[in-house]
């Protein structure tokens, strides 16, 4: 079979077969075919960085293996799982089972968050000081410092191998020296004096689906991506509930924190948010059904 049949083979199959999650929409059956013959070729690539390459052309075991890849997709194997790739505001960042996969309903905390930066360094001393907390793969952490470089951020998650996979990302991107991943609960690691109202902007993206709904999610989801990364409590926000108590013994007088919420919490938070003594310029940032997905708050 030559290349163009084995194509048109491969992605009849995928547009007939393939479940694509509303969280990674970018995943279509041609980015899919796409990132997977790539990888095949010995070329890893996310499925929006595949959008954008030539396909080299494969030898009989390439074939071979990209048939496998594809059945394995068809399995409901994360595509990030199967090309160790998956993009996140613009960034090329390492993936796998080790953390969650980074999704696009996360970017509105980045790009948010990359907004409040631009802010702060208009009236504050460079460079500022940034904590990412359950950071995962470390997504939020290293793309906001490719894209503004004058932070030190430090970054924490509880499961030793999301920090490891975090810290590779860090690598893969030679910010050693601009940020620092370490493992323990919530702000744990950095109770000490030194962090102590020292904090410009301090993000989390929290586990916040209810214990209950974790096991009744996607195989895709339930399967192959760590519980720890879904499961919020009995009602969501366990997890959120500690940040707002956390958070302000960290944050600079006008420091921002900024968090990312599931469907339907949003208002409740917002609320939350607006009656809390140590906050005020509660600001959302919704996604394209008008559902609020992440908020920002300013320390009084």
């Amino acid at each position: 079979m030559n290349d163009q049949a084995m194509w048109e083979s491969l992605l009849h199959n995928l547009q007939n077969h393939l479940e694509i999650l509303p969280d990674k929409p970018e995943e279509t059956p041609e980015n899919t075919l796409r990132a997977l013959w790539l990888m095949a070729a010995g070329q890893p690539v996310s499925a929006e960085k595949a959008a954008q390459m030539a396909l080299p052309k494969l030898n009989d075991e390439q074939a071979g293996h990209l048939q496998n890849l594809v059945q394995k997709r068809l399995s409901g194997v994360p595509l990030a799982h199967l090309t160790g790739r998956q993009q996140f505001m613009g960034v090329e960042l390492l993936a796998g089972p080790q953390a969650l996969v980074p999704r696009k309903e996360t970017e509105l905390l980045g790009f948010g968050a990359l907004n409040l930066l631009k802010e702060l360094a208009q009236f504050r001393p460079l460079p500022l000081t940034v904590m990412d907390i359950c950071t995962g793969a470390g997504n939020l952490a290293v793309a906001l410092t490719v894209h503004f470089p004058e932070v030190k951020m430090f970054a924490a998650d509880l499961a030793p191998e999301a920090v490891a996979l975090a810290q590779e990302n860090v690598e893969f991107h030679g910010l050693q020296e601009k940020v620092r991943v370490e493992a323990g609960d919530l702000l744990q690691p950095f109770d000490a004096p030194e962090f102590r109202g020292a904090v410009d902007l301090l993000l989390c993206n929290p586990p916040y689906i209810s214990s209950a709904k974790v096991k009744t999610m996607p195989e895709e989801i339930s399967r192959h991506e760590p519980d720890l990364a879904f499961d919020g409590g009995p009602f969501g926000i366990k997890i959120l509930g500690r940040l707002l108590k956390e958070a302000p013994d960290y944050l600079k007088s006008g420091g921002w924190l900024g968090f990312e919420v599931g469907l339907g919490q949003g208002e409740p938070m917002k609320k939350r948010l607006e009656k809390n003594p140590h906050f005020s310029d509660i600001r959302t940032a919704s996604d394209a059904q008008g559902n609020i997905r992440a908020l920002f708050a300013q320390r009084v």
